[in-house]
């Protein structure tokens, strides 16, 4: 009886049921049976996109982080320079005035051009006719003068002309009342449009060989003088303004110097942390764009203060030659361009300072 009660007890416990220990039990069905395919779970497949995603928002974070210590720099250098007001003042002022030098001169020499606008680089040409030649004849040959692309205008003057106008400028009026006819020949007064002094010389040997010409004339002694020391002014400048931003980079570099100088502590520590030369580095740039673009901003004012302060004469001086000239200064991009230039001396200047002291600095 008792061996005939096991196995029926065996069979209706739950638990010794062979058939249904897998389905109840889950955790011995699974690591004693197989696993039907319909209840395997797929491993999760992994999306190229997130992974896309994940870097483009690191790349944004260090683009922004970049930017952001950028502005921190910035700022914190701007501080730095009005911290200390006497000193950076006395930067900006030396900065200014080698700045407003070259472009004091620039501004001479434009308005030196300006005063002889009505030469337009070419000097007149008379063309004395022969006594012989009739009215309408000279005019002819005038109007015909006048077709030519390397003739700006042409004025006629009469053998009346020319006579009533000696007699006027002259002084000799009586005295060549005395006189039987009138000596005089018809003048031709011819303006070359070419402006370079071969084109002229060019002009009046062709000028020269007409049938109707007599004598042509052409005055180009004090023409070569007034080229040739425009040239040498334009030059001298262009020299000046290259010792004097070799002077702003010198002077931008030694305040420099003698900022990392100061901070040299702080640097060594910055190091130490593993700060690279570059984050080292971008506080003295900003440093020198701060004076640079200060030393422009200043240059600008003196050099308008000056146009300023001498309008009143050369106003008084023209209104004696019957001028209405009047001084031209800096436009908006000779200003833009003044400023610009004080900004990247003064950046180049920092530059060439921390590249050569910066390295000089390191921990111990």
């Amino acid at each position: 009886m008792s061996q005939v009660g096991k196995p029926h007890n065996r069979g209706t416990s739950p638990r010794g049921a062979t058939g249904a220990t897998p389905l109840r039990s889950p955790r011995r069905g699974v690591a004693k049976g197989p696993v039907p395919p319909t209840l395997r779970k797929a491993p999760p497949k992994r999306q190229n996109s997130e992974g896309a995603s994940e870097h483009k928002v690191q790349s944004n974070h260090k683009v922004s982080s970049w930017l952001r210590h950028h502005r921190l720099m910035a700022i914190d250098s701007l501080w730095r320079v009005i911290r200390a007001p006497f000193a950076s003042l006395m930067t900006w002022a030396v900065l200014a005035i080698a700045l407003a030098l070259p472009a004091s001169l620039y501004i001479f020499l434009n308005n030196a051009q300006l005063v002889t606008s009505n030469w337009d680089g070419a000097a007149q040409m008379s063309l004395f006719l022969k006594i012989d030649v009739s009215e309408p004849r000279a005019e002819s040959l005038a109007e015909n003068l006048r077709q030519r692309s390397d003739i700006a205008s042409v004025q006629y003057i009469s053998r009346e002309q020319a006579l009533g106008e000696f007699k006027e400028f002259s002084g000799f009026g009586e005295a060549l009342d005395y006189l039987d006819g009138n000596p005089l020949p018809s003048v031709l007064v011819v303006r070359p449009a070419a402006g370079r002094i071969h084109e002229q010389e060019q002009l009046l040997n062709e000028l020269q060989s007409l049938q109707e010409v007599d004598e042509a004339q052409l005055d180009l002694a004090w023409v070569k003088r007034l080229y040739y020391i425009m040239e040498l002014a334009q030059r001298a400048v262009s020299a000046l303004a290259v010792l004097l931003g070799i002077a702003v980079l010198l002077v931008v570099g030694n305040t420099i110097r003698l900022a990392i100088e100061n901070r040299r502590d702080e640097i060594v520590i910055v190091k130490l942390v593993g700060g690279t030369n570059a984050f080292v580095r971008r506080p003295f740039l900003y440093t020198g764009i701060w004076y640079g673009l200060g030393g422009g901003v200043m240059a600008w004012m003196i050099i308008n203060l000056s146009l300023i302060w001498l309008a009143g004469p050369v106003r008084a001086l023209a209104s004696v030659y019957s001028s209405s000239f009047e001084l031209v200064g800096l436009g908006m991009a000779n200003s833009l361009l003044l400023v610009l230039s004080g900004t990247v001396l003064g950046w180049l200047g920092a530059w060439v300072a921390v590249g050569r002291h910066l390295g000089d600095v390191e921990p111990r």
